[in-house]
Formats: structure tokens, C-alpha cells, sequence
């Protein structure tokens, strides 16, 4: 039978294949990180997102778990207007941590 949907693979952090060191480096220059609750507004709100697939959220998930390719590329599409920093709840200043994954990334 098919009911319009399927199930996803369950997708773990393999701590032998992915490189963390970034990622704690990362929380260590940005501890408000880990304040973050994924509400997406950052997404909903973003100017890029509206006129391309980029996903803040995505990316930053992405990062922190040591997945970095093609994260460069996609932050390249971030137009750094800080929209995304003006709604979100916690007040993390995402506009900043996209510049520190994009100066980090660069050598990558």
C-alpha cells in the first residue's frame, strides 16, 4: 500500500566520520548557541530564503554536527541584512555566527 509518505532514515552523529573540534570551537566563541531552540524564525524571516532554498537552521544544525560541506556555499547565499537577528526569541546574533562559520569555513 502506498499512503503518500515514507519514513526517513534516522540520521546520527557518526563521532568516528565527522570532525567536532569546529563545532566546539564553535559553542566556545558563541555560547549562546546553545540557547538556540530551533524555533525558525531566523528561516521564516530570512530575505535569502525567500528568494533561494537557503535555511539558516539547516546550516547552523548542519555545523554543530560536523557536516561542513557545502555549508560554505550555502552561507554564501546569506545577504547579511540581520533580519534573523532582530526576531529571534533568544537574542543570538546569528548575523555575527554566520560571519565566524563563513571566515572558519573559508580554508575548507
Amino acid at each position: 500500500m502506498n499512503f503518500g509518505y515514507s519514513i526517513n532514515q534516522p540520521r546520527s552523529i557518526n563521532l568516528d566520520k565527522n570532525d567536532l573540534s569546529y563545532s566546539r570551537q564553535l559553542l566556545r566563541e558563541h555560547p549562546e548557541l546553545e540557547t538556540c531552540i530551533a524555533c525558525g524564525n531566523c528561516t521564516a524571516t530570512c530575505t535569502a530564503g525567500n528568494l533561494t532554498p537557503f535555511n539558516l537552521r539547516k546550516v547552523q544544525t548542519l555545523v554543530r554536527r560536523g557536516e561542513y560541506a557545502g555549508a560554505y556555499e550555502e552561507l554564501s547565499k546569506c545577504m547579511l541584512c540581520g533580519k534573523c537577528r532582530l526576531v529571534c526569541p533568544r537574542g543570538i546574533n546569528t548575523r555575527e555566527i554566520v560571519l565566524t562559520i563563513k571566515k572558519h569555513l573559508a580554508g575548507k
